[in-house]
């Protein structure tokens, strides 16, 4: 996780996590009120196309941009609320995740950080790593919704999941027509925007991808087995949060 703070010292990332928040912040706008699931909770996202895109590509600030593009789309979209805080950390998963699972969620997961549509593990990864991802997204949010009494845990774990995996996986027809334009000609794949030292290389990056992976299907399926929900939902949470720490 040691990228998420180092690359606040690297300009062309703090460019880029912006330009991401306001490319995330304004499709989320756009589409804010188009076909509503939950008034004023979640809507088809059609935005949510960015996040694992924008994570794969730029690293970090693809983390940051989708965090703060989300809490743009709630501010001027007119959904602004206690949950807002919820979607920020939720978002910010949805952008984090992606990078930080592709070298480390073993046995899937690919010996360098680019995207090779020639690939089956990238693929493989791709599929899985949106899933879980978007799952830990939804398990975070949920607890909180549910919390303040708006939506039931149980409901909307199901509607974030899977608005936020099929989003991703048509993303990736994004990701393949933009991956060697942004790496070879523009110069902007985050592992060579950033110095070597900035970037880290955890230690326990495998255990946190499965503590990740394990929590996120956990929180999302464990009512289904009898576990208590969403007293479950919240020890997944703080799982999902230590699991981040150590990638």
């Amino acid at each position: 996780m040691k990228a998420v703070f180092t690359m606040w010292r690297n300009t062309r990332m703090i460019i880029l996590a912006s330009v991401c928040a306001a490319i995330y912040g304004a499709a989320l706008i756009a589409f804010k009120t188009a076909i509503p699931l939950i008034p004023g909770i979640t809507e088809v996202r059609v935005a949510n196309i960015f996040p694992m895109v924008f994570s794969l590509l730029f690293g970090p600030a693809g983390a940051w941009g989708t965090a703060f593009g989300n809490l743009i789309g709630d501010i001027f979209g007119g959904t602004l609320g206690p949950a807002s805080a919820a979607g920020f950390v939720g978002n910010f998963l949805l952008g984090y995740l992606p990078y930080a699972m592709w070298t480390t969620f073993v046995p899937f997961a690919e010996r360098s950080r680019e995207w090779n549509v020639g690939s089956w593990r990238s693929w493989i990864n791709y599929i899985l790593i949106s899933f879980l991802s978007s799952a830990s997204c939804a398990v975070v949010i949920s607890v909180v919704v549910d919390a303040l009494g708006i939506v039931p845990y149980a409901v909307l774990t199901k509607i974030i999941t899977l608005n936020d995996t099929f989003a991703s996986w048509i993303g990736v027809i994004l990701l393949t027509s933009v991956f060697g334009i942004t790496k070879e000609q523009l110069g902007l794949f985050w592992p060579e925007v950033m110095e070597e030292r900035d970037v880290g290389h955890p230690l326990a990056g495998t255990i946190g991808a499965w503590l990740v992976a394990l929590s996120a299907v956990t929180g999302l399926f464990g009512g289904t087995i009898g576990l208590p929900m969403p007293t479950t939902g919240w020890v997944c949470s703080l799982a999902i949060m230590v699991g981040c720490l150590l990638l």
